[in-house]
């Protein structure tokens, strides 16, 4: 199979909505599919291969019968669900999966396989939590000049075009905290925010005048980039963020803010990190 998406099968719910989405990925993109079960366990009383066997056909011939054109390759392996999902990122476009599995909590927005794969994977990891539902094909990116939100943008700009919709590039600048005492320096401190707000838009320009066939807007907002983007998520067909941005160690997996949408935003969500840095 050349380029392709992989998908995370398990038999859940956010499973299936997971393959829903990635079928209708790859058709938009022209990309096949890679439907990958790790068999665990199965029902009391049920043949495990079989189970494992069965559930996987199921999403085969969902995603067949979502998207016709598409190529769908499956893998059915044993072993550690997150680690063979990290492994599968480093040949794949992305890899897709629903919030939770089976073995999740009910009341968790994320399990502990969707945050270790978004935390280790080679490329973009989609974490989706529910049904599909048609919106304006608004993407949204969270962009501040970091590597790792350059590759986000590049990916969101990708996703805007398969749909023909707006890419919605956003900023949050948090003013700084001052001394009540620093009454004194408000004009600097205006200077400073302006100056930051300009530098944002610029460096929106150079991209939009590559991709003149993507419908590009830019955002600058004051306040917390996590509160900004968990906001713009609650109408984006899709939220995509760099798995972290400028303020981010070098040693973290997951940068603040991707960590905190992913826990909150209920649109599906594209976490991207620079291809050659693999955690």
């Amino acid at each position: 199979m050349n380029r392709h998406i992989v998908v995370g099968v398990d038999g859940s719910a956010p499973a299936a909505a997971a393959v829903e989405w990635a079928a209708a990925d790859a058709g938009r993109r022209g990309l096949g599919l890679r439907l990958v079960h790790v068999c665990e366990h199965a029902p009391h009383g049920v043949d495990v291969r079989k189970y494992c066997e069965g559930t996987l056909a199921a999403a085969a011939d969902r995603a067949r019968g979502l998207a016709p054109g598409i190529e769908v390759g499956t893998v059915l392996q044993a072993g550690n669900v997150a680690e063979t999902l990290i492994a599968e990122s480093a040949g794949a476009d992305s890899v897709v999966l629903g919030s939770r599995g089976r073995g999740g909590f009910a009341g968790m927005l994320l399990g502990s396989v969707g945050l270790g794969v978004a935390g280790h994977a080679a490329g973009p990891v989609v974490i989706v939590r529910g049904p599909s539902v048609a919106g304006p094909g608004e993407v949204v990116v969270g962009y501040d000049g970091s590597a790792h939100s350059e590759a986000a943008l590049r990916y969101a700009i990708e996703q805007a075009r398969a749909r023909g919709g707006t890419l919605r590039v956003l900023y949050a600048w948090q003013t700084p905290a001052v001394s009540p005492y620093a009454a004194a320096y408000g004009g600097l401190a205006e200077d400073v925010h302006e100056q930051e707000m300009r530098a944002a838009a610029e460096r929106v320009a150079p991209w939009r005048e590559k991709n003149p066939d993507v419908r590009i807007v830019d955002e600058q907002e004051i306040g917390h980039p996590s509160s900004v983007l968990i906001q713009a998520g609650t109408t984006a067909d899709l939220l995509v963020v760099g798995s972290r941005g400028r303020g981010g160690l070098a040693s973290a997996l997951l940068g603040s803010v991707s960590h905190a949408v992913l826990h909150h935003v209920t649109c599906p969500i594209a976490v991207v990190r620079p291809r050659d840095e693999r955690a």
